[in-house]
């Protein structure tokens, strides 16, 4: 029988992005600043991998202040209410697939996850990387808010793209 290893994500080697359309026409980029999970595996290529994975929402930073104090606020994640966003689900064959939770609405989501490789960190330590890609809509999370602009667009797309660097260690 063999024995499951834990991985932790390394938050100093690791980033979660995000991208969303404003006006239609232009991406405004984010990230969250703090965040932590872990991933379970008895195999080496992950193929039975279980994870669990935080986001702290009030660490959101899009490089604007205002916007980010309007992003915590309830129109959208509501920080104070919901300090967290959630995945638990499984890896296998290239993707991701589970549970994400925000604002206390869980829905199912599958990404597209690359293990990009597995070695020796610096200090012995045995690291694994994924790079992690998809895209899911904001009002399935009842991140709804939103402004129509004159021309009849809106202001915030609903389509928001996931980019994750997760590098994990034993």
């Amino acid at each position: 029988m063999t024995t499951a290893t834990k991985w932790i994500i390394d938050p100093a080697h690791s980033d979660i992005q995000f991208k969303v359309k404003h006006l239609g026409m232009f991406n405004v980029t984010g990230t969250f600043k703090q965040f932590e999970g872990d991933v379970v595996s008895e195999h080496e290529d992950f193929s039975d991998a279980v994870i669990n994975f935080t986001i702290h929402t009030n660490s959101i930073d899009t490089n604007q202040p205002d916007r980010d104090t309007h992003l915590k606020s309830a129109d959208f994640f509501n920080t104070e209410k919901y300090p967290h966003i959630t995945f638990k689900g499984t890896y296998n064959n290239d993707t991701l697939s589970g549970n994400l939770t925000i604002n206390d609405i869980t829905q199912p989501v599958t990404l597209n996850a690359e293990l990009t490789g597995v070695g020796k960190g610096r200090f012995g330590e045995t690291r694994a990387g994924f790079e992690v890609d998809g895209k899911i809509n904001r009002k399935d999370f009842g991140l709804v808010w939103n402004l129509l602009m004159e021309t009849g667009g809106v202001v915030v797309s609903e389509e928001i793209k996931l980019h994750f660097n997760i590098q994990l260690t034993t």
